[in-house]
């Protein structure tokens, strides 16, 4: 705790002798593996390779590597927005705002969606993410016990869709694979092994017969087929849970 909220600055007002690393330039380096290689590739040895040192010399400025994610995770959140101007009535345009700028934040980090959200890092960072959240939430001018399940609601959202566009990006470089080949030869074992496929299942052929709607989500539109459909999910998902929070402010008479 007293390494997440220390401050940044205060290694460089100490008198005596400059230290040879500092805390911040190990979570530097440490982003930069984890983003490079995921969580598996971070170690303090592969931290230390990349400052030019050993992985025991980081010790010194770090527990361990618990600690080090602790702090990584906390140093990250910082890239975001922490506010997201607007009218109160503008609340609905601002949270699409922050989901969007959440999702790609997470997707360029995926490493972030493997740190246990069961226990929080409790860090500044952390916070600051969070107080942004709240703030555009406050703008409905719903209760706390009303706002805080939809907190929870769109970080889960976020996160999920975030971590089916990771895995989609990983996916090919980890089964050697490409997606369009995967499916195919999956299609085609599919209709051997289970001919009464329509019979068993007559929902889910229903449920994927009707043609979506052929707008491309946000973002690029050259996506794989998984990519895309988490994109679609999380634009529909996320326009439910606002239409949701619309509700709730109609029904307490809310402007």
């Amino acid at each position: 705790m007293a390494l997440l909220w220390r401050d940044p600055n205060a290694e460089a007002v100490r008198p005596g002798p400059k230290p040879g690393l500092s805390v911040e330039a190990i979570v530097d380096a440490a982003i930069a593996v984890a983003d490079a290689g995921g969580m598996a590739a971070l170690s303090m040895r592969a931290v230390g390779e990349r400052l030019s040192c050993s992985g025991m010399a980081l010790y010194t400025y770090v527990p361990g590597k618990a600690e080090l994610i602790d702090l990584m995770y906390d140093r990250a959140l910082g890239e975001l927005p922490v506010h997201y101007p607007g009218e109160d009535d503008e609340w609905r345009e601002a949270l699409i705002s922050w989901a969007r700028d959440t999702c790609a934040f997470y997707v360029r980090h995926p490493w972030m969606l493997q740190v246990s959200q069961a226990r929080p890092v409790l860090g500044p960072g952390e916070h600051r993410f969070l107080e942004t959240l709240a703030c555009v939430l406050c703008r409905t001018g719903l209760r706390p016990a009303v706002l805080r399940p939809v907190v929870g609601t769109l970080l889960h959202l976020v996160r999920g869709c975030a971590q089916t566009i990771a895995d989609a990006r990983w996916a090919p470089a980890v089964t050697g694979t490409f997606e369009h080949e995967w499916w195919y030869a999956r299609s085609r074992l599919l209709a051997e092994v289970a001919p009464d496929y329509a019979a068993r299942y007559p929902v889910l052929v229903w449920l994927h017969g009707e043609d979506l709607e052929e707008s491309p989500p946000p973002g690029d539109a050259s996506l794989t087929y998984q990519e895309t459909e988490a994109r679609r999910t999380f634009e529909a998902g996320l326009a439910v849970l606002l239409d949701g929070v619309e509700t709730a402010m109609r029904r307490a008479d809310l402007p």
